[in-house]
């Protein structure tokens, strides 16, 4: 068998199909490599059990000639969307116990396929952070090198892709979740347009924000993940109908706002970005400046926006139906006690900023505002994909920090998603794609490259996006 390092989901299916392994073979290969590897890395909260049970009726499927994209293939599912029978816990102590009591959307379609799930992927709880320093159970290591974070809030999926402990997974994407992720691990992540891929079965941070995709090591191998789990779900209200999407159109003016690259990122990664432009250029795409005139005010937008919803959606959780409860004198301290040991800290800091601006009085000064400025991003958004096809930023302002570097600076550590959060403001769909590395003290640190595209054009970012992988890898060959 081709070395797990070389593998990704096309060559895997080929070795599968021509019958040179089993499904049980990549199967046994993965979880040993999990096994041993994830002490270091603390990708996997849980390794499961059944992963050879999963490979075998796999293997029944290949042998009956039901094969699909994904049938047989090792996959990392973050710890936020629900497997039934299995412990989905979101990387909180509130919910260390919970048993999913049935599937996410996500996780049927793949079951359908018989994709492998080899287990569930460390997260910032709740998916509340940048870095996934903020799990119940210990920080998550980025693989190329250990003293540094691996992105959030889908680090765990993102570190055990990257460290060939999976050949592909599932994140989410509020703010940038799996996109800043896979830019600082050297990764391409896909945040799709929302509501093409269905959220039932995903635990909701931000309700207006959040949408699952895929991590992936090539672009299509993101696109393959991304075309078996989108689709229309009536369970979901904001899942889209299928016929609303287009083809993939020829990608040919990308527009680059830069007036928004001046300040907050890092020179060596501006240089990168911009020798990638010049590169695009000369492949025959045509580099235009654009102006989004209220972009600046996306993270403030949607620091508040995100919250009030995180307030909302994480008032379920109260030990009263499921997980953990800590018994009080009465029941409102029963509530306390088991939400304020529950939750983390970052958990209870966005909990109280959300119930602050959504309170009587503060509601209008902020919560509002907060929206009326959304829907004008938007609308610039809309006005400049009048002019160009996709845009181009980097993903990341910085490559990954050192493990407490931002710790007990949230405002930094919220800065991280300043290139991301727009897009999960307006709705369009995004990836990110390695561009090249950085060095930090003898460390080659991945950073990557944005394309955006308008709501409901998914198929142009994989287009643009294997174009882009081809000249960064003759970039690296060169």
């Amino acid at each position: 068998m081709e070395a797990i390092e070389k593998l990704h989901i096309s060559t895997a299916r080929a070795l599968l199909d021509e019958g040179k392994i089993t499904a049980v073979d990549l199967a046994q290969a993965y979880q040993k490599r999990a096994q041993e590897h994830n002490g270091e890395l603390n990708a996997y909260l849980e390794i499961f059990g059944d992963v050879i049970t999963q490979a075998e009726r796999a293997d029944r499927m290949i042998a009956s000639g039901d094969v699909h994209p994904l049938t047989g293939i090792p996959l990392i599912i973050k710890d936020n969307i629900l497997i039934k029978g299995h412990i989905a816990s979101g990387a909180s102590k509130i919910l260390e116990n919970y048993v999913a009591s049935y599937d996410a959307h996500v996780i049927e379609n793949l079951k359908k396929q018989g994709a492998i799930f080899l287990g569930r992927a460390n997260m910032d709880e709740f998916a509340m952070g940048s870095s996934t320093e903020n799990s119940a159970f210990g920080v998550t290591k980025n693989p190329h090198d250990l003293e540094r974070i691996p992105g959030g809030s889908s680090g765990g999926s993102a570190a055990g892709v990257s460290g060939d402990l999976a050949i592909a997974g599932l994140g989410t994407d509020t703010g940038g979740s799996i996109r800043q992720p896979a830019s600082l691990c050297g990764l391409v992540g896909y945040k799709p347009t929302y509501g093409a891929v269905s959220r039932y079965g995903a635990m909701a941070m931000g309700s207006s924000l959040d949408q699952i995709g895929p991590l992936a090591k090539t672009v299509d191998d993101a696109q393959i993940l991304f075309e078996v789990i989108r689709g229309h779900d009536t369970r979901d209200a904001t899942s889209l109908p299928d016929d609303v999407f287009g083809s993939a159109r020829e990608v040919k003016r990308i527009g680059v706002p830069r007036h928004f690259l001046r300040e907050g990122i890092d020179a060596d990664v501006l240089a990168i970005f911009e020798q990638r432009i010049e590169e695009l250029k000369e492949r025959g795409y045509d580099i235009v400046d654009i102006e989004l005139p209220n972009i600046t005010y996306a993270l403030a937008a949607y620091y508040i926006i995100m919250p009030a919803e995180v307030s909302t959606n994480l008032a379920r959780y109260d030990g009263m139906r499921y997980g953990v409860a800590t018994p009080g004198k009465d029941l409102l301290s029963d509530y306390t006690q088991t939400r304020g040991n529950g939750f983390g800290p970052e958990s209870r800091r966005r909990i109280l900023l959300g119930s602050f601006v959504l309170s009587s009085g503060y509601a209008d000064a902020y919560y509002r505002k907060a929206t009326a400025v959304r829907n004008q991003i938007a609308s610039d958004f809309k006005k400049v994909f009048e002019s160009v096809d996709v845009i181009a930023t980097p993903t990341s302002p910085t490559p990954a920090f050192k493990i407490g570097e931002r710790s007990d600076d949230p405002l930094n550590m919220y800065a991280a998603d300043i290139f991301t959060v727009p897009v999960n403001l307006t709705g369009v769909p995004a990836i990110s794609i390695p561009m090249g590395t950085v060095d930090r003290k003898g460390s080659a640190l991945p950073v990557g490259m944005q394309f955006i595209a308008p709501q409901r054009e998914d198929e142009s970012l994989f287009s643009i996006g294997r174009d882009f992988e081809t000249i960064v890898t003759t970039a690296y060959a060169q």
